[in-house]
């Protein structure tokens, strides 16, 4: 499985996805930085089959929609700190990867994983 992080979450979260042994990326790893549109993130995501980690509620519409990113990781936590955020990410690490061999959606919250089938 491989991943892309976007902006609003922090590169810490990549990180943690490639010490675990991920093929992971965050956006300020692309040309454009935090600056590339969502448009090209979709591209890169579908591309490469990366699953999009976000907290922009924009892709949730364009998964919905036009079926892009390749699939993805919504994150619906409000604000939490770096280190709340990978604690949460920790706690929960094995049933995401899981998820994921069935399913092309997930929300996270602070409280639960939420795994939508399409």
């Amino acid at each position: 499985m491989k991943f892309l992080v976007d902006a609003q979450l922090p590169k810490k979260l990549a990180l943690m996805f490639q010490y675990r042994g991920y093929d992971a990326i965050h956006t300020l790893d692309l040309p454009a930085k935090n600056f590339t549109k969502d448009s090209e993130i979709n591209r890169i995501s579908i591309r490469e089959q990366r699953i999009l980690i976000t907290k922009d509620r924009d892709f949730i519409e364009s998964f919905i929609v036009s079926n892009k990113p390749y699939k993805l990781l919504y994150v619906n936590t409000g604000n939490v700190t770096t280190t709340e955020l990978i604690a949460l990410f920790s706690e929960v690490f094995s049933m995401i990867l899981e998820a994921f061999e069935t399913s092309k959606m997930i929300e996270l919250t602070q409280t639960q994983m939420i795994v939508h089938q399409q």
